[in-house]
């Protein structure tokens, strides 16, 4: 293999990527891989230096961090394209979530995640795009989620601890009884249209978020379109009774749950809208968001 730039986020997981930086190198290195590994030092640092290691010749850009890390690396890797340069993107899983691994099938395991990137294949996968009124496109590799899903992402940024399901459960939990709102939303998709009080929207190129809820169990990264969730309005109780059929994605026929597949997407609202976009805060005043899909753009080892 050609030498790989690999991006790391001390403080993914909650502080666990700075702890695993040794082993990580000393993994590396006995995978014979030749690497060079920088810190990432604010936000969106990861999304520049993956545009300028792309740019500068690496063939394979490596996210080692959580979802959030991921985002970044791929917004950079795009941009990146947008100039001509192209680079494989690789995942070393190390974040509170880490469901674009899961999603191309990269071991949550720190050695074995390793050892795919110095001997898996080149997978070939989608990648969604959202836009804010007034603001300059971002890219997104797994779940934007608007409602629910956004609130149980700012109520997990308070939690200093956990990782995994052992966060995000908890938080889900909370939320439940946090969130009461069900705004009334238009969504058009692929020139039809549905306006209705919702609860939550999920738009999703992989299946799961949140470390473990299979809220698109059927979505495909590499399929060309985008997999909705919609729940809407609901009981405090019922949304209670949902929960383990989102870990283990058989809500889908239930009511009063929605699923649809789309290439363009607009979800707009008079009332506020709060979302995540790949397990990071997006919004939380928006009246319209945006999706498209680019289908099979960005090359991922795994």
């Amino acid at each position: 293999m050609e030498p790989v730039k690999v991006i790391l986020n001390p403080v993914a997981g909650r502080g666990y990527g700075a702890k695993v930086e040794p082993e990580l190198r000393h993994l590396l290195e006995t995978e014979g891989l030749d690497f060079d590994l920088v810190r990432t030092a604010r936000p969106w640092h990861a999304a520049e230096l993956a545009e300028e290691a792309a740019s500068s010749g690496f063939k394979t850009v490596v996210a080692a961090g959580g979802d959030g890390t991921s985002n970044e690396v791929v917004n950079g890797l795009m941009a990146a394209q947008d100039n001509g340069a192209t680079a494989a993107m690789g995942v070393i899983p190390i974040g509170s979530g880490s469901d674009f691994a899961n999603t191309v099938g990269v071991p949550p395991d720190l050695g074995a995640a390793c050892e795919r990137l110095a001997h898996g294949r080149v997978r070939v996968v989608d990648v969604g795009q959202v836009t804010l009124p007034g603001q300059a496109s971002r890219y997104f590799d797994n779940t934007v989620n608007i409602g629910f899903g956004g609130v149980v992402t700012r109520e997990a940024r308070k939690v200093k601890r956990l990782r995994g399901i052992a966060l995000y459960l908890p938080v889900v939990l909370k939320t439940v009884f946090l969130y009461h709102n069900a705004p009334t939303v238009t969504i058009e998709y692929d020139g039809q249209k549905l306006t209705l009080p919702a609860v939550m929207i999920s738009i999703a190129n992989g299946p799961r978020e949140g470390g473990g809820f299979y809220v698109a169990p059927q979505a495909l990264p590499d399929d060309g379109l985008l997999d909705l969730c919609i729940v809407r309005e609901i009981s405090q109780f019922d949304m209670l009774r949902l929960i383990p059929h989102f870990m283990n994605g058989t809500h889908t026929d239930r009511e009063p749950v929605t699923m649809l597949r789309a290439c363009q997407v607009s979800v707009s609202s008079p009332d506020d809208l709060i979302a995540h976009m790949d397990g990071e805060m997006l919004c939380t005043e928006a009246h319209r968001i945006e999706f498209g899909i680019f289908p099979g753009c960005l090359q991922v080892r795994c």
